[in-house]
């Protein structure tokens, strides 16, 4: 999990400034996916230097996510509706950006909950 939260983070940051160049750094808020990148970063390289902090570093990096995921809904949500309805949003670059950190949110939800399931079952053994 500490590497995947690295590699999401890495994948955040990376958005998060393709989308500030794209809207010609128009607003700050472009930037939200990165700053939740350096979040997800500094979690994963905690939980990966410190045994100890392993555990509580990947439940904030969930937190995290389950945050990103209620902050980047909206977009999803407006993609979905563009995808399937025609119904073009406002502001397609923002849409984008937010749907692409909402499905990486589910997917690093996802693979924190198997894992912490996987680890209760070891642990149970």
């Amino acid at each position: 999990m500490p590497k995947l939260s690295i590699n999401i983070g890495i994948i955040l940051i990376i958005l998060g400034m393709i989308a500030y160049i794209a809207t010609a750094g128009a607003s700050v808020t472009a930037l939200i996916p990165a700053f939740f990148g350096v979040a997800f970063g500094g979690l994963g390289i905690l939980a990966k230097r410190s045994e100890k902090m392993r555990k509580h570093a990947m439940h904030g990096a969930l937190l995290l996510a389950i945050l990103g995921l209620g902050g980047s809904f909206g977009g999803l949500t407006a993609m979905t509706g563009f995808i399937f309805g025609g119904d073009e949003p406002e502001r397609m670059s923002a849409a984008v950006s937010q749907s692409v950190m909402a499905v990486l949110c589910i997917f690093f939800l996802a693979a924190g909950i198997k894992s912490f399931i996987d680890a209760r079952k070891a642990e149970a053994e």
